[in-house]
């Protein structure tokens, strides 16, 4: 148990080898957002009249990076499980990276002059708030928008994690059906992301949330470590699932998908174009503002029962003979939870009596006929 123990605080431990991993990372991620062709989005409008407009070839710069590195693992230049081999090595090393960027953020944005929504500081007394939640919207750092970089890096790098994994499965012989249905679930849902990418430039963390700690983490450490926990888990325990568990696994994916999906759709394009139909029909809006259609008629965040669906999906594969490979659906319930009562303020303080309306209309929250 000691030497367990002294080899998982070893693992621990940050290395140079990490660090040059991280950065040949990043740098590709730079430069293949600037040179690969894509869609160029425009952001929403900021309250100073303002919008920003973001690259979106995500998918093209994914598809690429998997394939120069098959070609590299094809030719013995790189090892497909290394990050498998190196786990909690580079979290160790992208957590501080976290750390030191957040506090770079918080330095440069506290002495900005700029009264732009993008870049005005928003500065309290309360220093650890400020570097938790952020003090400027959107900073930017050689021609680069960080918050949207940072969530590309974290989408693109759960997906080698898993990958890497999948890798040491093969070196180890241990491949699965759990871990092949895991594996599948989790492609078709970063896939599905790059490929609606550009519904991401209009959700919260995009255009209210601050570039804090709380996003730097959760984009280069949260989403790519945790949301991998059940393929770790299944890359050192075998579960062997019924016909009927697979089946019903794959019913849970596919109905979280449809809401989840469906949901963040319908709201981009109400954005875009507020008389587009929905379901056939013209959307139903209450002051002008609020969508009340389709999914957004049935319960206010019904994309967060899409999401908290999906991520019971992810963790169904491991069976149920441990908590642990649902660590990721149980702290998504509390953060969901978290996340839409702040939002409910919020939409409170920013729409007044207009919201009020739709609560009487739509007076589900999350989850239809439950409050």
């Amino acid at each position: 148990m000691r030497m367990d123990l002294n080899h998982l605080l070893n693992s621990l431990i940050p290395s140079w080898n990490s660090a040059g991993l991280l950065l040949v990372y990043f740098t590709y991620l730079r430069l293949a957002g600037s040179v690969l062709p894509g869609k160029l989005v425009p952001g929403v409008t900021l309250s100073d009249g303002s919008r920003l407009y973001y690259r979106c070839n995500g998918l093209a710069s994914l598809v690429l990076l998997v394939a120069l590195l098959g070609l590299g693992a094809w030719a013995d230049f790189v090892s497909p499980a290394v990050i498998a081999d190196r786990g909690l090595e580079l979290l160790s090393t992208t957590f501080i990276f976290s750390v030191i960027v957040t506090s770079l953020l918080c330095a440069v944005g506290s002495k900005s002059s700029s009264q732009s929504s993008s870049l005005k500081p928003y500065v309290t007394r309360n220093k650890l708030n400020d570097w938790w939640l952020g003090i400027q919207l959107n900073p930017h750092f050689m021609g680069i928008d960080l918050k949207f970089f940072f969530v590309r890096a974290g989408m693109m790098g759960w997906l080698l994690i898993n990958l890497s994994v999948l890798g040491k499965c093969f070196e180890n012989s241990s491949l699965s059906q759990s871990m092949i249905l895991y594996q599948l679930f989790c492609l078709l849902y970063i896939l599905d992301y790059f490929i609606h990418e550009e519904y991401m430039t209009s959700t919260w963390d995009i255009i209210a949330e601050r570039l804090g700690f709380m996003l730097v983490f959760g984009d280069l450490v949260w989403i790519p470590y945790t949301f991998s926990i059940q393929g770790w888990w299944l890359l050192y325990n075998k579960v062997e699932l019924t016909t009927a568990a697979v089946i019903a696994n794959c019913f849970v994916f596919l109905i979280g998908y449809m809401v989840f999906r469906g949901a963040n759709k319908q709201k981009h394009v109400f954005k875009k174009n507020p008389k587009a139909l929905i379901w056939g029909r013209p959307p139903k809006v209450i002051g002008g503002k609020l969508l009340v259609s389709g999914y957004w008629g049935i319960a206010r965040h019904c994309n967060y029962l899409g999401d908290l669906l999906l991520a019971l999906s992810f963790s169904l594969p491991c069976g149920i003979s441990s908590p642990v490979p649902y660590f990721y659906p149980i702290y998504l319930l509390i953060l969901l939870i978290w996340r839409e009562r702040r939002d409910e303020a919020r939409c409170a303080q920013k729409y007044k009596d207009v919201w009020a309306e739709y609560c009487n209309v739509v007076p589900w929250r999350i989850l239809p006929y439950v409050y």
